[in-house]
């Protein structure tokens, strides 16, 4: 899954060069056009549905925060 999610945000931000360290929201990286983005895309590719509370900064601010989301998504 983990590997997957990273496939995901670099197929929409293929700019980022250092994914596993990154900090998305902290260093900026992710605006909310993105986090829109990558919600939709995985929702589709896991076939879940992120509740809207959870569409917040800690949830996407590491790649480790994303596949917690996911996770708990699945549930």
């Amino acid at each position: 899954m983990k590997q997957k999610i990273k496939e995901i945000i670099l197929e929409n931000r293929p700019d980022i060069e250092d994914i596993e360290n990154a900090q998305f929201i902290t260093d900026g990286i992710f605006d909310s056009f993105d986090i829109v983005t990558l919600v939709s895309e995985f929702d589709k590719a896991f076939g879940i549905s992120i509740d809207g509370v959870k569409i917040s900064p800690k949830y996407f601010n590491t790649v480790d925060d994303i596949v917690r989301l996911v996770e708990e998504s699945k549930k």
